[in-house]
């Protein structure tokens, strides 16, 4: 059993937003494995199916970035499954607009959500797929990443979100470490 969580807030208001680019990743992966969001649990949307014999969780955490483990913790303890098989999908100011990284461990890095996650889950040793959103210029952080992308922007941020969708299919069906090898530029 897989759970694939992203990470963002709930509401239209946030839907277009940097630090939602997570949600997308999830979107894409229900549109490509037919899996609908369509249950609340774990204060959170889910899908739940069947991919390549395994089953996989989809997860939307609906409790606001910067509570994001109070969604996950429960997630896991439900599911009774190892944090080996968990992948978490966030934005990452330190990296470039549009750029994908996989890790199998780091820490918060000042990410609010992952911070919360940490804490929840005691650890941070489990897997992450960080979709650059770059750094503000102008703008204060909470400003920035509560900012929807710009039309110029907005490609390279679909992009990344449809790699990163890309990469959870390659850990679900070959391996992280396969898709590290893959997806990390």
């Amino acid at each position: 059993m897989k759970l694939i969580v992203g990470l963002g807030n709930p509401g239209k208001k946030y839907e277009s937003t940097r630090h939602n680019i997570g949600f997308w990743a999830i979107d894409r992966l229900s549109e490509r494995w037919g899996i609908p969001l369509n249950k609340e649990k774990w204060k959170g949307i889910i899908g739940e199916g069947m991919v390549c014999g395994e089953k996989v969780i989809l997860l939307k955490p609906m409790t606001y970035m910067n509570l994001s483990g109070e969604s996950i913790r429960p997630a896991i303890d439900w599911l009774k499954m190892g944090i080996e098989d968990l992948v978490i999908i966030y934005d990452e100011m330190d990296l470039p607009l549009g750029e994908v990284r996989l890790r199998t461990k780091g820490s918060a890095g000042g990410h609010n959500g992952m911070k919360s996650t940490i804490a929840h889950l005691g650890t941070d040793q489990f897997k992450r797929i960080r979709l650059g959103i770059g750094r503000p210029i102008s703008l204060a952080v909470p400003d920035y990443v509560l900012s929807p992308f710009s039309k110029e922007e907005l490609p390279f941020a679909e992009d990344a979100a449809d790699r990163a969708s890309q990469a959870v299919e390659t850990w679900v069906e070959e391996s992280f470490l396969i898709a590290m090898n893959r997806f990390n530029g």
